[in-house]
């Protein structure tokens, strides 16, 4: 079984390219399943099942959502097994910046729009950094000048990765796109013993275990301060 993980920025366009991606799988008679990964609330399996893709969902609550999709890959791999996938795609929320939901020798593919600015791909983090694709949306919406900006912000921040344009809605790309994502050679049977491609944040705090008071006595653990001393009396 091949195994993708795609993630970004809420609102990017992932699900739109994932399921004109899955089209184009389904076209060669791949069988596809997709695991959707979210923090409150999400009706993308329904949208999933509609296009006839098997579907799970993992809502991660008060958790931070790359936290619980590492927690709960092995499992979700396995699912895929059991389903005689072909291809399991799983689909992050991403919105921890900080946090990167990717894994070793596991295809990565991060999805940012030409919308969000262009300083966005320096904000982004490992999400962006670590991927081995890089996929542009809503690139019809923007001239052409601002595509090129956008696109060489991203060589900048990642010049290992492919860049490639999708447009959601009309699914150009995503037959290209799908012809990196599909290794006929790649047979993934367990993430048991592999590891992350970037470590998630180092320790915890007090706000992270459940506490809600504002102020230094309440403060415990991985805390960080801001210097509000001005540098000339430093």
């Amino acid at each position: 079984m091949n195994l993708v993980t795609v993630s970004g920025p809420p609102s990017s366009g992932k699900t739109a390219v994932i399921l004109k991606t899955i089209d184009s799988f389904q076209k060669r008679g791949l069988e596809v399943g997709v695991v959707k990964f979210d923090c409150l609330y999400t009706d993308d399996d329904i949208l999933y099942k509609k296009a006839g893709v098997k579907v799970k969902k993992g809502l991660s609550g008060s958790l931070c959502p790359d936290h619980y999709f590492v927690s709960n890959i092995e499992e979700v791999v396995q699912w895929g097994i059991k389903e005689d996938l072909d291809l399991l795609i799983t689909e992050s929320a991403g919105l921890c910046n900080r946090c990167s939901p990717y894994v070793k020798n596991v295809t990565a593919v991060c999805v940012i729009d030409n919308l969000s600015g262009i300083n966005t791909p320096k904000k982004i983090g490992p999400m962006l950094k670590s991927a081995d694709i890089v996929i542009i949306t809503k690139g019809d919406i923007v001239s052409q000048a601002e595509r090129e900006v956008f696109a060489s912000r991203v060589n900048t921040v990642n010049p290992g990765a492919s860049i490639m344009n999708v447009n959601g809605l009309t699914g150009q790309g995503a037959y290209e796109l799908s012809t990196l994502l599909y290794d006929e050679k790649a047979n993934v049977k367990t993430l048991v013993g592999e590891k992350l491609r970037f470590s998630m944040p180092s320790a915890l705090c007090s706000y992270c275990l459940g506490e809600t008071r504002i102020g230094e006595s309440f403060q415990m653990g991985n805390v960080r301060k801001i210097n509000m001393e001005d540098k000339k009396n430093q």
